[in-house]
């Protein structure tokens, strides 16, 4: 089973920046599409990037289009999302998942998620 491990989560005045690591565990994340989500409290799970397995179209919603950056380093099976000018809404929690592709269904089971709070 495909296994994903989410981390990099915090407390941040707005305006400020994290990054979220989702590391894989017993494959080859290079291999897949991974896209980051994001759950707001009392929403449903949302997808906000996806990176495809190779090149460099990456995909974004409209809410983090030019403040969130997803990019993979191979060498250490991680996936990254770079997350600036954080805004109050986007508080909640943050999951990432590997697929064939950005518009193929999760292969991987969820993880815990890492919870990002954006406060003053």
């Amino acid at each position: 089973q495909l296994q994903v491990v989410e981390s990099g989560g915090g407390l941040v005045q707005p305006g400020g920046s994290l990054r979220l690591s989702c590391t894989a565990s017993g494959f080859t994340l290079g291999d897949y599409a991974v896209t980051w989500f994001h759950q707001a409290p009392g929403d449903e799970r949302r997808g906000i990037a996806c990176i495809p397995p190779a090149g460099p179209r990456t995909n974004y919603s409209g809410s983090v289009k030019g403040r969130f950056t997803i990019y993979r380093d191979n060498a250490k099976n991680t996936v990254f999302l770079q997350m600036n000018n954080l805004k109050p809404e986007d508080t909640g929690v943050y999951y990432c998942s590997a697929r064939r592709n950005c518009l193929a269904p999760t292969l991987s089971s969820w993880g815990q998620g890492t919870q990002v709070t954006v406060s003053s």
